[in-house]
């Protein structure tokens, strides 16, 4: 049956573009097979014959060491993390002679680990398999391999950890809550943080003011604030726990809500701040920009770092949306994170006025371009879009977008 020296076999396997490559065999699975150099394909295509259903694998394993050829059945491949294994046909390449194995009714059949080394990488996929490896990988998942091929083994290996995958994500598992430090996200900055140098530079701070720092961390703000002859005080529940928390004209609740993984304790500090402001409240949160977040431990509606702090990242309208409703008001955006709350409403409406008379006197650079005028009109929706959310927008929220891109 099989023309194909085992030698050469072996050979092909090992340079194999596609599948998983252990010392003794090859794992493919079934939508690569087109990638594998053609001797493989025509002696998987020959062993097939012999299948009584040869469209109903999910792998095929290439044994290097002896010339048998394995068809794997895992239905859940897709959609299960870690699918177990539900049936095996084995051909011998020498005789033709088949034997089959039923794991589907077995308490501990084998798993699959690393999905991704199985496809090729235009597999639908592949990035999501990539990424629960990775993220398995960082955890200390995948160590020790060979406790971790059957199903029991694996359950073991997560209780041990305390985790749960669910959607090809890591979690915690409900039954072990991890102790969250709060007090290690707290940052020893050289200078003040942005959230106060934007208060100074629009104006919210000044001399005249009083300053309160709810959740200061280190208090590096309030201190060098008051070396400069600011009226300040700051509060922390792990640092400064027996100061108390007075009311301010200007608040800053920096980085504190993102820090804080119980949604309800989350809303009572930024009711908290609110209620001690008299004047302007000042909410600055981590802001997500890219995709952060693959492959970390997922906990609530955020994730746990690897120094066991919380950190929840907001999208930058999601921190607005999250202010307004929470203190049904309409909090202005100064920069990126960065909202500010105020009391009076007349004096929201005169600063939202000054920035708008600040961005619409900024002296022009003239560049001698080439019918400028004819598309003068085009970037004022844009402008209008950063001026208002101060972030980017995506295509979908610019209608010009197609005409600006040309």
């Amino acid at each position: 049956m099989n023309g194909i020296p085992l030698a050469t076999i072996a050979k092909l396997c090992q340079f194999s573009p596609v599948g998983k490559r252990l010392p003794d065999a090859l794992y493919v699975h079934h939508s690569a097979l087109s990638h594998l150099d053609p001797q493989l394909q025509h002696l998987e295509q020959s062993a097939r014959q012999h299948l009584s259903s040869p469209n109903g694998f999910t792998l095929v394993k290439f044994s290097l060491n002896q010339p048998k050829l394995s068809y794997l059945t895992y239905p859940d491949f897709d959609t299960d993390p870690h699918p177990s294994l539900h049936h095996s046909t084995q051909v011998d390449l020498s005789t033709g002679e088949i034997s089959e194995q039923d794991y589907s009714t077995r308490p501990n059949p084998p798993i699959l680990h690393r999905k991704e080394t199985f496809v090729a990488p235009d597999y639908p996929h592949f990035e999501t398999f990539q990424a629960l490896t990775q993220a398995e990988e960082r955890h200390g998942l995948l160590q020790d391999s060979h406790h971790i091929g059957t199903q029991q083994g694996w359950n073991a290996r997560l209780q041990q950890h305390g985790i749960h995958i669910q959607n090809h994500q890591l979690s915690r598992s409900p039954l072990s809550a991890p102790t969250i430090h709060r007090h290690r996200a707290a940052i020893v900055r050289p200078d003040l943080s942005k959230p106060v140098r934007v208060a100074l530079e629009a104006g919210i701070l000044t001399p005249a003011t009083t300053f309160f720092d709810y959740g200061c961390g280190h208090g590096n703000d309030h201190q060098r604030l008051a070396r400069q002859g600011f009226v300040t005080e700051g509060w922390d529940p792990h640092f400064r726990p027996h100061i108390a928390r007075i009311p301010a004209d200007v608040v800053n609740l920096g980085y504190v809500i993102n820090v804080i993984e119980d949604p309800a304790e989350r809303r009572e500090a930024l009711l908290n701040a609110w209620n001690l402001t008299q004047r302007v409240l000042i909410v600055a949160a981590q802001v997500l920009l890219d995709d952060a977040t693959q492959g970390q431990i997922a906990y609530g509606d955020g994730i746990i770092t690897r120094r066991n702090t919380f950190q929840k990242y907001f999208d930058q309208q999601e921190l607005k949306t999250y202010i307004d409703q929470v203190l049904e008001v309409d909090a202005i955006p100064v920069a990126l994170g960065i909202y500010v709350v105020f009391r009076d409403e007349a004096q929201a409406q005169s600063f939202r006025a000054s920035r708008f008379r600040s961005r619409a006197t900024t002296p022009r650079i003239r560049l001698q371009v080439k019918r400028f005028d004819d598309y003068r009109e085009l970037p004022h929706p844009l402008m209008d879009f950063v001026t208002e959310r101060v972030g980017c927008p995506s295509p979908e929220n610019c209608l010009q977008s197609q005409r600006l891109s040309g």
